[in-house]
This record gives C-alpha cells, structure tokens and sequence, in this order.
C-alpha cells in the first residue's frame, strides 16, 4: 500500500514538474503594432507603431482629431468628434491587415480610396467601406449588406465571423486588379470586381447611387470612420500590390 501511495504521488509531481516545463517554454504573446522579419521582407509597411498618430491626419485637416488617441496599444475614438482619421499617404493596389474592437452597440468603418474632393464632405463619399460593427447590438446588424465584413451596403458578408464585443478581430482587405475582397478572422467575407460595368451596377443599387464620386478612384487614403462610438484600432499593416 505505502509503495502504491508513493507510486502515485510520484506520478502526480512528475505530472505538475511536466506541466511547470510546458508553461515554461510557452510561446510569448506576439508582438503588437510591430513587423516582423519575415513581413518586412515581404514588403509590408508598419501603418500605426503604437506611440503616436505620426502619418495620420483627419479628412481635410492639416492634423489628427483631438477626438482620435492612442491609449495603450490601440488608436481610439474617445467621444464623436464627427472627422475621421486618415492616412497621409495614398495607396494603389494594395493589402491591408488591421486588428479592430468595437464597444457595445457601436458601430464604425474602414474605408479606402478615399478622394477629398471639393465636392465631397465625408471619407465615405469616394471610398468603399469594410463594415466595423457590433452585430447583435447596432440597429445595422438586422441589414445584411451592414453586418461586420460586409463591402458596406454593396455585398452581403458571407456568414457572421466577428468576434462578441470587446474582443480583438482581424481584417485583411485586398485591391488587387480591379478586384476587391474583405476577410474578417481568416474567413472571406465578401468580394467584388471594381471599377467595370458589374461594379457600377452594384453601386446604382446601394446608397451610394447619389454621390457621384463613390468608387471611382484607382488610389486612396485609408480611413477610419468616426460614427460616434468608441472603437480601438491597431497592428495596422499595410502593402503595395
């Protein structure tokens, strides 16, 4: 009996002292708002380092919004300010990956291409949208062309890949040829030539067929939309195609 005992209390410490190893040698939680070698050579371009809004300005104005911070490691809209936060630079064909968190019933965008025209007095007058929203509490969660993922009001997201309120989701969008998709959490969501007959089809039947100016800009700002709720943006990466 003694040896029995011993046996198993034998086999539980060597248990625990395996466990103390696995905890050990754990992988680190990644790195946020950093390129890592293998990006670098891929071409990617660190958009937010996570310290300051340096290459960011508001839509038409010569700096950030006081309304947009960094808090942390993330970008927020703190109270509506009614501007949204823009890239300094343009962008052509390209692939962009950002980490997005949305507060309970909020609701807020990416769009690209964006033009500041004279004539238009919002980013998302020019440039199509990548849907940033809280599903199940926003009133736009019950139309499907405005759930999160979506090509906003253009194409419906193919299934509801965000992740509940208050946690972290990752959304890749690409421009490449004429030809634009959205990913959502590694699940494609929605996809849509640009720029041909099919696109301005699509455009004549969503909200955007009295801005004369949506969708026809072949480079573009990168914006993030103030809609009045409080949303969190980093690991923004962007590049050229």
């Amino acid at each position: 009996m003694f040896k029995a005992r011993l046996t198993l209390a034998t086999f539980a410490t060597c248990l625990a002292l395996s466990a103390c190893a696995s905890s050990s040698t754990a992988a680190p939680p990644a790195a946020v708002n950093t390129l890592s070698a293998k990006e670098k050579s891929a071409g990617w371009q660190l958009l937010f380092d996570g310290k300051d809004l340096n290459g960011w300005r508001g839509y038409k104005t010569a700096g950030p919004p006081p309304k947009w911070k960094v808090e942390g490691d993330a970008i927020t809209l703190t109270e509506t300010g009614g501007v949204d936060l823009m890239t300094n630079d343009e962008f052509g064909d390209f692939e962009l990956s950002i980490d997005w968190k949305i507060s309970q019933k909020g609701n807020s965008g990416i769009i690209y291409l964006v033009k500041e025209a004279p004539e238009a007095k919002q980013t998302y007058e020019t440039g199509p949208e990548m849907q940033v929203l809280d599903n199940d509490g926003h009133a736009d969660g019950k139309l499907p062309s405005h759930r999160a993922g979506a090509l906003y009001d253009i194409v419906v997201p193919a299934k509801d890949a965000a992740k509940p309120v208050g946690e972290w989701n990752t959304a890749r969008i690409e421009l490449k040829k004429g030809h634009i998709t959205h990913w959502l959490n590694g699940v494609k969501m929605a996809e849509s030539s640009y720029g041909d007959d099919a696109w301005r089809k699509a455009v004549a039947g969503s909200k955007f067929k009295t801005m004369p100016l949506f969708g026809l800009a072949t480079t573009g700002h990168i914006a993030l939309q103030d809609h009045g709720d409080r949303v969190w943006y980093r690991n923004i990466k962007i590049r050229k195609l």
